[in-house]
């Protein structure tokens, strides 16, 4: 019975502590070497904790995975630094990390040239680091983040929740190195952006901390332009011009450049389009076929499938039926990547060919870079996307209402007059398509004098636009140009 019997110190869990490594580095780019210092780990989130009004102390909720580069011997009030995250929701941070923004970058291969395994990271010439430090957040669920023993890692996966407790993480890193006074930035992508524009609000009413500048790369901040539910015909209309561009890539429509394809499908899907979709059963015989014939010649799918789904081309069917004829599907992620289904006859596509020809390499590339190069060990798996957070993430927010950040982003905008925006949208994103975003931006709740401080940039890759090599070069020229204007 004695054996049974267990001491105090054997049943008390271990208390959180943070786990960070720092390791010294050096990037040389046209032959001047740029030294600087990683540090990665989990940092332990701590929540206030009263009962009966007395102040019980701080209690451990979740341990927060980053990795943080700052440039050695720079000076810190003078030096920017960017806090970075990805989306899903549900998603690390992987995809900025390893893809545009880090000193390291994978080589995965892009449309119809992929990388073969077993995939490698060499050096990133164009990162940001150049120009700002960066700190990669992977909010709980994701990456190594997780819950502490005892709490439920789903009181995070939420919209208010996640929010907050990135935020805290934002304030922590910003207090404990000594990081008031410097310029400080965003950068989101996809739910990121939901995530960024709500995080510009909150920092500046929670407590007090001014940006200077966010960074949208693919954009969701209303859903309902995303919403493909019955009774709302927007998304339908803000879809199009990337439909015209997809079919363009895959040579369905050879007979004009993109420029003026997509011009004519912008022009089409703000004018004519909508209004017969408004119509209903109410649009006149000779109205419906002017539509099926212009959304035929816009999209490349036939005008017989257009006239069966009634004029209204749902995103996920379109990936399907562009290249039926030829037994492939089109990523949902990135336009421009192709695939196979088990079922050529599928009404969707089972997998998006576009995410399956990245997981691999960014998996292969963090398990190695995170152990080998930055000297951190964790035996949990690095969770690159969180499907348990993303099916069950909440927004009881917006109970009754459509979900929305723009208004967020407005109000910050008013506050804090000189916050700078960026926008990134891909031509061939399936997933946040760039006409949407321009739907969202024009109707800002912003003073005419703030919009100038917006601005917007296109690339001819999807969703995940640094996988295109150019675009990457690219994408990080406008990055650094913009930290360098809104500093």
């Amino acid at each position: 019975m004695a054996n049974e019997e267990k001491t105090e110190t054997e049943t008390k869990p271990a208390t959180p502590a943070d786990d960070l490594v720092t390791t010294q580095h050096t990037l040389t780019i046209d032959g001047q070497e740029l030294r600087y210092t990683a540090t990665t780990g989990r940092i332990v989130l701590r929540q206030e904790v009263y009962t009966d009004g007395k102040f019980d102390g701080l209690k451990p909720k979740a341990e927060v995975f980053l990795t943080a580069y700052t440039l050695d011997d720079a000076d810190a009030s003078d030096r920017p630094v960017t806090f970075a995250f990805n989306g899903g929701p549900g998603s690390s941070s992987i995809w900025l990390h390893l893809g545009l923004l880090g000193p390291r970058r994978v080589v995965s291969g892009d449309a119809g040239e992929l990388a073969r395994p077993p995939y490698s990271i060499v050096d990133n010439a164009e990162t940001l680091l150049r120009h700002s430090d960066i700190v990669f957040i992977d909010p709980v669920s994701t990456g190594y983040s997780r819950a502490v023993e005892g709490e439920k890692p789903g009181e995070y996966h939420g919209f208010t929740r996640d929010l907050e407790s990135v935020g805290e993480v934002i304030r922590l890193w910003t207090s404990r190195n000594g990081r008031w006074m410097s310029p400080k930035f965003l950068a989101g992508e996809s739910y990121g952006t939901t995530r960024a524009a709500g995080l510009a609000s909150h920092l500046q009413e929670r407590y007090g901390m001014y940006l200077n500048g966010v960074m949208l790369i693919s954009v969701v901040l209303e859903f309902g332009t995303l919403d493909f539910t019955p009774g709302n015909d927007l998304p339908y209309t803000l879809y199009l011009p990337t439909y015209a561009a997809i079919a363009h890539y895959h040579g369905l429509i050879p007979d004009s450049s993109l420029e003026d394809l997509l011009a004519d499908a912008e022009r089409f899907a703000a004018g004519r389009y909508p209004n017969a979709l408004a119509q209903g059963n109410r649009i006149s015989a000779d109205y419906r076929a002017e539509v099926v014939t212009r959304l035929a010649a816009l999209t490349g799918l036939s005008e017989d499938y257009i006239d069966r789904v009634n004029l209204r081309i749902e995103h996920m069917r379109f990936f399907a039926e562009l290249l039926r004829s030829r037994r492939q599907v089109v990523g949902r992620l990135d336009g421009r990547f192709i695939g196979w289904d088990s079922d050529s006859g599928g009404e969707t596509q089972s997998k998006d060919p576009s995410f399956n020809a990245i997981i691999g390499p960014y998996t292969a590339a963090l398990n190695h870079y995170v152990r080998v190069e930055l000297g951190y060990e964790n035996d949990l798996p690095y969770e690159i996307l969180s499907f348990e957070a993303a099916k069950n993430w909440s927004y009881k927010e917006f109970e009754g209402q459509q979900i929305t950040v723009a208004d967020k982003l407005a109000e910050a905008m008013r506050v804090n007059p000189h916050l700078r925006v960026h926008v990134a949208s891909g031509r061939y994103d399936g997933a946040t398509p760039y006409f949407a975003t321009e739907n969202t931006l024009s109707r800002l709740q912003i003073p005419a004098e703030l919009v100038p401080n917006i601005e917007t940039k296109y690339y001819e890759a999807g969703h995940m636009m640094y996988v295109h090599d150019d675009s990457r070069r690219q994408q990080s020229e406008d990055l650094a140009a913009f930290i360098q204007s809104a500093r």
